[in-house]
């Protein structure tokens, strides 16, 4: 049957119930559990200890399949949470009721109240007694129940999705239980979750190209936040010692298998930490989400075994290019060599310096090839203008970046508290700032400035983004399997 067919034939038999005085849209139902629960209960629950007990059950939920055998029907009911088989006769229905559900289309939500048993094959079976209408779907479900996969279907319509695919519901639950567990154990290590503005003056705390708004009432325009790094800083100042938010935050940059343009972060700052002991912490925190609090097993992605084994292993940058990328140590060294060598690759150079290039070349050669977690440490200054330099260095500060999955699951460093210097840095920026350089901000964040005067403790700070997360707890090729609603370039 063509589909305007079927759109014509769901919507006859709606306006039939109305005729009949059936409401297809009741504002209310009454069911007094899951499927879920009453399988908890029941399921290892023997055929002749059910007919003795007689459980009674109210569920509501979508029909999946209907298979009429003469006078008795057999259907499949899924409320989201499992399905369950459903028996119905036509001499205790009636003819009007049994009828009536011998016309339902799949995908329709029914409610149901009646026993348990078990049939001859010994499948757990609800055998109603009444059921009623709870909501007509005017639309078939995708493919016959059979599996949602064209991709574009799938992220444009994730509705679609969730009801054609129940492994890609456990993938958002899972998403769910990871953040339950990252909330308690940043809780439990006394760390108070605090929510930063999402419409700010001034973007600033990381590298990135904002969206841009205006606010009509206040006359100004507004950028929805990259960060929420110098908001949580200034809590440290006002004496919030150990402080987390859990945050969407929005850059207006390329979409890839790692990239949206809308995304989660997980980032956190404790007073008196340094980045070593963030490490640590980093190390702890990603064990308990990914379910594995000992680091003793491994984790799967695409293939590869990662090894949660812990210490994670720490190199520094120059040392990852060298010893983890094959380069020549000469190479490294050599601004000019190395800038020649990325141009042959076709990767951007255009303002880097040494350290800017050596990040450039991390990205193209070494991180592919991080897959079991690793911590690479010690980054060049002129790349991290709000991380502290390193004891007994120059051109060197205490940042790390982890990788695992060959990708980059964190960024975190020694805080720069000195308002001197880092307003030195950020005017330095501005003053460099080019006429479409949108990643640095058009001016110096002065009341940042003025909260670091008031003087803040020495701390260290994470970022650490979630989707990706959860790609590797997934075993999610692409970001947009992680996420909920993607963004997707508009179709005519």
């Amino acid at each position: 049957m063509a589909e305007d067919d079927l759109l014509k034939h769901r919507r006859d038999k709606l306006a039939a119930l109305e005729t009949a005085g059936i409401d297809a849209y009741p504002a209310r139902v009454s069911v007094d559990g899951t499927v879920q629960s009453v399988r908890a209960r029941f399921d290892e629950t023997e055929a002749d200890e059910l007919e003795e007990i007689a459980p009674g059950v109210r569920l509501a939920g979508r029909v999946t399949a209907l298979r009429e055998h003469g006078k008795s029907a057999f259907s499949d009911l899924d409320d989201g949470t499992g399905h369950i088989q459903c028996h119905l006769r036509q001499k205790l229905l009636g003819d009007d009721s049994f009828g009536a559900w011998i016309e339902l289309d799949l995908g329709d939500f029914v409610g149901v109240e009646g026993t348990l048993f078990r049939t001859r094959t010994g499948e757990l079976t609800v055998r109603v007694d009444r059921w009623e209408f709870v909501a007509k779907a005017l639309r078939p479900m995708p493919e016959k129940w059979h599996g949602l996969k064209d991709t574009e279907v799938r992220y444009r319509q994730r509705y679609l999705d969730l009801l054609a695919n129940p492994d890609v519901r456990d993938i958002f639950r899972r998403r769910a239980e990871i953040i339950r567990a990252l909330r308690a154990h940043l809780d439990a290590n006394d760390f108070l979750e605090v929510e930063t503005p999402t419409l700010q003056p001034l973007y600033g705390g990381a590298a990135a190209r904002p969206f841009r708004t205006h606010h009509n009432t206040l006359d100004m325009d507004l950028y929805l936040r990259i960060a929420p790094e110098l908001y949580l800083k200034r809590l440290l100042v006002g004496g919030l010692q150990r402080v987390y938010d859990l945050n969407r935050n929005f850059r207006n940059e390329g979409i890839s298998r790692q990239h949206n343009p809308e995304f989660t972060m997980l980032e956190f700052y404790a007073a008196y930490w340094d980045y070593g002991r963030m490490m640590d912490f980093a190390e702890e925190l990603l064990c308990l989400a990914f379910g594995h609090p000992d680091g003793s097993s491994p984790l799967t992605y695409q293939g590869e075994e990662l090894s949660l084994a812990r210490p994670w292993a720490r190199v520094t940058l120059r040392d990852a290019l060298i010893e983890r990328g094959n380069m020549d140590a000469a190479l490294v060294d050599d601004e000019n060599a190395l800038r020649a060598w990325l141009d042959e690759r076709d990767v951007a150079t255009g303002g880097l310096g040494l350290g800017g290039l050596r990040e450039a070349a991390l990205d193209k050669v070494v991180k592919p090839l991080l897959t079991s977690p690793v911590f690479v440490v010690d980054y060049p200054l002129e790349i991290s203008p709000l991380s502290k330099v390193k004891p007994g260095e120059s051109d060197v500060v205490e940042r790390f970046e982890l990788y695992m999955g060959g990708m980059e699951i964190a960024n975190g460093y020694s805080e720069l508290n000195d308002p001197r210097e880092q307003g030195r840095r950020m005017r330095e920026q501005v003053a460099n700032r080019g006429e479409h350089d949108d990643e640095v901000p058009p001016e110096v964040d002065e009341d940042y400035i003025v909260a670091l005067e008031h003087g803040m403790p020495p701390a260290a700070g994470i970022g650490i983004g979630l989707d990706r997360l959860v790609m590797l707890a997934t075993d999610s090729s692409t970001i947009r399997d992680v996420i909920l609603f993607p963004l997707l370039r508009q179709r005519d």
